[in-house]
């Protein structure tokens, strides 16, 4: 848990650091029409993190119906690697999200990192509430697709590590954007 909320804290800093000088413009710019901006990057954190809050809270409360292939170890085991391994910072190999994911089309307000942050605290705070529940080993499905089941614990593990994953694509277009501006002038 504490390791977790130290890669958040970083995580943060890092998103901060990098972009926390640049224009709403900047932040909104996109290499492509199908490329996604460093605010759009933030944006879908935000948003899929945030879809699996009602989950924990269900949990919590004793009202979270845990799915049927939770029953087959090597089911969960299965599919919690091949998520945590689907969203490597490396990025190799490219991903489409599912569409519950897909952040705004159009271009995102400004205070999209004040709002990174805010969230990150909450993000942090129901990990911290929720060690009972990873040391206890409880399964959740994962908030795209009832039939994807892992341990509650590797899902913040797998959050962590996207979050990473899409740090790394900012900074990419960051990148990209900088050489473009140098062209320009």
């Amino acid at each position: 848990m504490e390791n977790w909320s130290k890669q958040i804290d970083r995580i943060t800093q890092k998103f901060s650091e990098t972009f926390g000088k640049l224009s709403i413009e900047e932040l909104n710019w996109k290499p492509g029409p199908e490329k996604w901006s460093i605010a759009q990057n933030i944006d879908h954190l935000i948003l899929i993190n945030q879809t699996y809050f009602p989950i924990i809270d269900s949990i919590g409360k004793g009202t979270y119906k845990t799915p049927f292939l939770a029953k087959f170890g090597f089911i969960i085991s299965f599919f919690g690697q091949t998520v945590l391994k689907a969203v490597q910072p490396d990025r190799r190999k490219k991903m489409k999200t599912f569409p519950i994911w897909e952040p705004s089309k159009s271009e995102i307000p400004s205070g999209i990192l004040d709002r990174f942050k805010t969230h990150q605290s909450e993000l942090k705070k129901i990990m911290e509430n929720s060690k009972d529940l990873v040391e206890k080993g409880v399964v959740i499905s994962s908030p795209a697709n009832k039939n994807i089941v892992y341990k509650l614990g590797k899902a913040f593990e797998i959050i962590v590590t996207h979050e990473q994953r899409h740090f790394e694509q900012s900074r990419e277009i960051y990148k990209v954007m900088k050489k473009e501006n140098q062209r320009e002038y």
